[in-house]
């Protein structure tokens, strides 16, 4: 044990208060850095945690009063400094339990700063601090958080009127933070209850499903599965939740060895929404001697994907020739809705083997941008329009090139910013007459290169 020093401040508070640079302002760009200082000063005092805890817990307690004091000198738009302090907090109630301290007293102290926090250092504490408490601690948590639960009991509304009460929302924060803790606790019982109690839902369901799975009952854990996904297919859009479901059901039948079941369950899934995803998750599922006769069928039957999800598709399981006949069936317009994110790369795959077809996926590109009047992006359109310049001479298409600059000419002649370049890249010079910046810096890298050597 280190020796308390008497009549003198801790060493250690020096560095704590020269580390928090009282006084001076931390903008965003700084925030990072400032952070990860302040962090070796924590690490520091977590290394004392085993050899002399009470002094951990007095500096914890100094280094979370001085990060409040400083919580209006720091622009905390990245969330790194409150998530620095949430580690303070959970460093200090490891310290406190190293240190032999009452439990109870710990769990007060905590929940007293969970009530009072105005900087919201403590928003969703319970998901960290469930983790960090030991087995007595957790347990005297949970009961203050029930108490507190227990106590949150609606009023009922006066007929034609609002209570003006809170206490529904007080009751689901205090439930949430009891599903937290019942799940550090793998207490499958009272998260059971807790969510019948509530009102069951699909993530309920998966989390209970996961904690049978942890005591391995996967019949049991394949029940609760069930019971979710039925929940979930209930509510209008579905959630992560619903998705985790089914992926956990195809794992537990497999793993339950009925594979044919599992098979059938991620084929039926695909079906309804095909794309290239869950078309990886139902792959993992064919046997290896199958996987042509299923990727065929898999493909016939994503015929009635939408459009973003069928380019993806296609793109990923290398199936140009169909990507390139669907983009050639596919309207302008059509194609001008689809997202960037599956026309880019299937672009530029394209442009060697079919330049007609990667032609109008660039082309697409250049017109939903100048379409939605994104300015800043006119930059991005110009090199669009020509890679689509490109694509179409070498396709021997330049007639469907002149047909792109009347259509932009007769549409988008107002739009300034846009048509100076595009009436450069019409004329014969464009964005690729100009190298860019990083072409620019590898010529001269390699020229200084050459001459050093």
């Amino acid at each position: 044990m280190t020796r308390k020093l008497r009549g003198k401040s801790d060493p250690f508070e020096r560095e704590i208060e020269l580390a928090l640079n009282s006084g001076a302002f931390i903008p965003d760009r700084a925030c990072f850095s400032f952070v990860s200082d302040i962090e070796d000063v924590a690490a520091r005092i977590a290394s004392l945690v085993k050899v002399d805890p009470t002094r951990a817990v007095t500096l914890y307690e100094t280094f979370l009063a001085g990060c409040y004091e400083k919580a209006e000198e720091v622009d905390d738009s990245s969330g790194s400094f409150g998530q620095f302090v949430e580690g303070l907090f959970c460093g200090w109630i490891k310290a406190r339990q190293a240190a032999g301290a009452d439990p109870d007293d710990t769990a007060d102290r905590l929940l007293a700063w969970m009530d009072d926090d105005p900087y919201s250092f403590c928003y969703q504490i319970e998901n960290d601090a469930a983790k960090a408490f030991d087995k007595a601690g957790l347990a005297a948590f949970e009961r203050r958080i029930r108490a507190r639960f227990e106590a949150a009991v609606a009023p009922k509304p006066a007929p034609g009127g609002s209570t003006g009460d809170n206490s529904e929302y007080v009751r689901r924060r205090w439930g949430n933070t009891l599903r937290t803790i019942y799940l550090a606790q793998r207490n499958v019982q009272s998260y059971v209850a807790l969510a019948k109690e509530t009102g069951l839902t699909a993530q309920d369901c998966r989390e209970i499903a996961t904690l049978l799975v942890a005591r391995r009952r996967p019949g049991d854990a394949l029940s609760w599965i069930e019971r979710g996904i039925d929940i979930d297919g209930k509510t209008p859009h579905g959630s992560s939740a619903g998705h985790d479901l089914t992926r956990l059901k195809r794992e537990l039948l497999n793993r339950l060895g009925r594979v044919d079941e599992a098979l059938e369950d991620a084929w039926t899934h695909f079906r309804n929404h095909p794309s290239q995803y869950i078309y990886e998750d139902l792959m993992a599922y064919v046997p290896k001697a199958e996987r042509s006769t299923w990727h065929n069928k898999a493909i016939e039957a994503a015929k009635g994907a939408d459009l973003h999800s069928l380019i993806g598709l296609l793109l990923e399981t290398g199936e140009l020739e169909r990507l390139a006949d669907l983009v050639r069936r596919s309207t302008d317009d059509a194609l001008e809705q689809v997202s960037h994110c599956a026309t880019e790369p299937a672009a530029k795959k394209m442009e060697k083997t079919h330049p007609d077809a990667s032609a109008r996926l660039w082309r697409a590109q250049g017109m939903r941008i100048v379409q939605a009047k994104k300015s800043k992006y006119y930059d991005a359109a110009l090199s669009n329009f020509e890679r689509a310049k490109r694509c179409y001479e070498k396709a021997g298409l330049a007639g469907e090139w002149e047909k792109t600059v009347s259509q932009v000419r007769a549409e988008h002649h107002r739009k300034y910013g846009f048509v100076t370049g595009f009436e450069k890249l019409a004329a014969g010079s464009g964005p690729s007459g100009k190298p860019s910046f990083l072409e620019r810096a590898k010529a001269r890298w390699g020229k200084q290169q050459a001459e050093d050597g």
